[in-house]
């Protein structure tokens, strides 16, 4: 019986013998695989879960990072600052510096801003644009069907990457609600003319004009556009809070706009005082 059944397999032992040499390997690597990771684990410090859950869950990548888990790992692991979380503030700041046993001083809260008032009753258009609702798209048609090639396109892509809807479209311009931006960035990378920016949430003065060009050019395609004439510039002279660059006034936001009667004198009414105008 055994020669028989040695005389059928036989044809089949090189086979038998690489399938059982395979195995046998197989269960040698799996058993010193585990002793390595027994022996090499890494364990992870709770208190990175613990960070995690006091973070907000955002995941908006304003910190640097990935998400918050991964900021609660450089936190907990690589010391990285713990004001770095726009929408956990000040509080959340002192949160943590209390729980990890160190000292922090708060972030200043940043908010978005639409350096544009180019509405459709402001801003002329050179034609008609039927193709897809986002500004990117629109701004590879011709360079936008806006006749400012530095004006808000009005095609909501801004609003549509904001993960709080801090973001409106009104008559054509995108508009942002202060009370609601985290300060994530998200709007200042989706918005492909760079007229959004992160600026400090306690200066109230603007200048929402971002056009280069000279004066009687702006007048041509947008009645609310900066005409370069300097008179911000010339009232604020003393505290150097705007200046020029090139033809379009700008906002020191490393100063505080004192003479906020440069919003009553601007020709083109493109300086607002975010504290009046809503």
């Amino acid at each position: 019986m055994i020669e028989t059944v040695l005389t059928i397999i036989e044809p089949y032992l090189p086979i038998i013998k690489t399938v059982f040499a395979i195995t046998c390997i197989g269960f040698g690597c799996s058993f010193a695989l585990a002793i390595a990771a027994k022996f090499f684990e890494v364990k992870d410090d709770p208190r990175i879960g613990e960070v995690n859950e006091l973070l907000p869950g955002a995941n908006c990548g304003a910190c640097g990072y990935a998400g918050c888990m991964d900021y609660a790992k450089a936190v907990v692991m690589d010391d990285a600052e713990l004001n770095r979380c726009a929408p956990g503030g000040a509080d959340l700041t002192a949160t943590l510096a209390e729980y990890l046993g160190k000292t922090a001083e708060a972030a200043e809260k940043q908010v978005a801003i639409v350096l544009c008032m180019g509405t459709n009753d402001a801003a002329k258009c050179r034609f008609e644009y039927n193709g897809i609702a986002d500004c990117r798209a629109a701004h590879l048609v011709g360079g936008g069907d806006k006749a400012c090639t530095y004006g808000c396109l009005g095609y909501s892509s801004c609003a549509t990457v904001c993960p709080t809807q801090a973001i409106e479209m009104v008559d054509g311009v995108a508009k942002v609600h202060p009370e609601l931006c985290i300060s994530c960035g998200k709007c200042v990378t989706a918005c492909p003319r760079n007229l959004i920016k992160l600026v400090p949430e306690k200066n109230t003065v603007h200048i929402l004009c971002s056009s280069n060009d000279k004066g009687p050019i702006v007048r041509k395609v947008c009645t609310k556009g900066c005409i370069g004439c300097t008179m911000c510039v010339k009232l604020t002279k003393e505290e150097e809070s705007v200046f020029m660059d090139g033809f379009l006034a700008k906002i020191d936001y490393s100063k505080e706009v004192q003479n906020k009667v440069i919003v009553e004198k601007c020709p083109p009414k493109c300086i607002i005082d975010t504290t009046i105008n809503n």
